[in-house]
């Protein structure tokens, strides 16, 4: 895959032993191509007119669970998670790609069996006066980290963050 954005920053986390230790789950679920129209960007007209954005998410979960139990309610239902990642998108306006990306992880990593989350934010139609494939900023974030840095009423599923 032909990379076409970059990141200005890069952020070093030190895991801690504990988590080292442990393995990720080798299961993932993946959501790509989530296509939803916001309002974020630097520039007024980004604000006022609006543009699609393409979301992509993978989470790293333990899926036996529901596979043995044949059980949506063990699993996170990606049905839900789109539409909560959609409500972000479509929600309060950020300058940069790097916040609405944080955002999103946020969601996803809301049900705490979702060990980490991956998300990409794909903004096609980025003001730059050239010929662009694509604009992207990824971001990983893992449970631990995400725990450590927020306090959560609850640490449930999707649905939960809904009704929160």
């Amino acid at each position: 895959m032909e990379q076409v954005g970059t990141v200005d920053r890069v952020a070093v986390e030190r895991v801690p032993a504990e988590r080292a230790e442990r393995a990720l789950p080798a299961d993932r679920i993946s959501l790509t191509g989530l296509r939803v129209r916001g309002w974020h960007g630097v520039l007024p007209a980004e604000r006022e007119l609006g543009q699609e954005f393409v979301i992509d998410v993978t989470l790293w979960l333990d899926t036996a669970p529901a596979a043995a139990a044949d059980d949506v309610t063990r699993t996170v239902h990606y049905g839900e998670l789109a539409e909560a990642l959609a409500r972000v998108v479509g929600g309060e306006p950020v300058d940069l790609l790097e916040t609405l990306a944080a955002r999103l992880a946020d969601v996803c990593l809301a049900d705490s069996r979702v060990e980490r989350a991956e998300v990409t934010v794909h903004k096609p139609a980025a003001p730059i006066p050239l010929a662009f494939g694509d604009v992207t900023v990824t971001i990983t974030r893992d449970q631990d980290a995400a725990t450590a840095a927020r306090p959560r009423a609850t640490a449930g599923t999707v649905a939960d963050l809904d009704r929160g």
